[in-house]
């Protein structure tokens, strides 16, 4: 049995013509080849340039700026007269000053750093307990945090101050001085209290940082060393420590590379006097400013080449890392 095709006519009606076969539709336009070879060649490139010309403006050009006026004579109005040379490089390592302020940089770094990662660890440890009252001890370990460096520091100022500061005051109250202290007046007793301010701003973040860490270590990994039989000390010196090394890594090396930076702290208590005693390179690098800008452009580099060799034994200490755990 057929079927009549759509060309066949009904009795009594004149044939249909058969319909024309359908042709496919053209493609719309697309890019042309070469344009799209350009893109395959460029890869991610475009979606990268935003963040390529942000680096550039703010890292690479400042650097570049900063060797060139290094290099240059200028005056303390910002007239450039020509190039200098190395002559600022030699005027800067023949500073009579630079050798103790070195000194009391890497002792400022080491202590600072060093408190504060062991103060913080002790402080991770005992935030991830189960105690009442964490949650607003949390909360409360936020607050050097969230407060200004150079507030904090300028707070800390008038504290000590000789005259109508607070220590003064309650140490006088208690008997424990006959007359006020210019605690600040001296490095001696300047730096303890450099430190002590200097780890107060330094604990909220390297404690998160290193709760994060510990909050990531399965429990089961503790229940096992239990089983095994170790000891409290064993399984935090053997299990703990170990998995919390890449926290630890981070937060180390962030906080040298703050702490040797950090200006706010020195400058807002002592403006790293008296005669520069209690300057790190930093804050040198600004007390040059006043009266040698190409000096302290020079410092600057110093600083600059200082950090990224920081950032070299950071990553070359991570590489190891890693590949440990492989």
């Amino acid at each position: 049995m057929s079927f009549p095709s759509s060309t066949d006519a009904r009795p009594g009606e004149p044939a249909r013509p058969a319909a024309p076969p359908k042709r496919p539709s053209a493609p719309g336009p697309g890019p042309a080849p070469g344009r799209r070879a350009l893109f395959e060649r460029l890869g991610p490139l475009p979606w990268l340039a935003p963040a390529i010309v942000l680096i550039l403006g703010v890292v690479v050009w400042p650097v570049v700026e900063m060797v060139a006026t290094s290099l240059r004579k200028i005056d303390t109005t910002g007239t450039d007269h020509g190039p200098a040379g190395l002559v600022k490089y030699r005027k800067l390592f023949g500073d009579p000053r630079l050798a103790g302020v070195l000194t009391w940089t890497v002792v400022w770094t080491v202590v600072v750093v060093g408190l504060t990662m062991l103060i913080s660890l002790a402080l991770a440890q005992l935030f991830n307990r189960n105690f009442p009252g964490r949650r607003v001890t949390r909360w409360a370990l936020v607050a050097p945090w969230a407060a200004s460096v150079l507030m904090t520091a300028i707070g800390f100022r008038w504290m000590l101050d000789q005259v109508a500061g607070v220590f003064n005051r309650l140490l006088l109250d208690l008997g424990l001085i006959d007359r006020s202290q210019a605690w600040l007046g001296d490095a001696a007793h300047a730096k303890p209290w450099l430190v002590l301010v200097a780890v107060f701003v330094s604990l909220p973040f390297t404690t998160y940082t290193l709760l994060a860490g510990l909050q990531t270590i399965p429990e089961e990994v503790h229940e096992a060393a239990r089983v095994d039989g170790a000891t409290p000390w064993q399984t935090y010196r053997k299990v703990t420590l170990p998995l919390l090394r890449p926290a630890f890594l981070v937060g180390l090396v962030i906080n040298l590379i703050n702490v040797f930076n950090s200006f706010p702290v020195i400058w807002g208590m002592t403006q790293g006097g008296p005669n520069a005693d209690t300057a790190t390179t930093t804050v040198f690098m600004y007390m040059l400013r006043g009266y040698d800008v190409a000096e302290s452009a020079a410092m600057s580099v110093v600083n600059f080449v200082v950090v990224v060799l920081m950032v070299a034994v950071f990553l070359k200490v991570s590489r190891w890392n890693g590949e440990e755990g492989r």
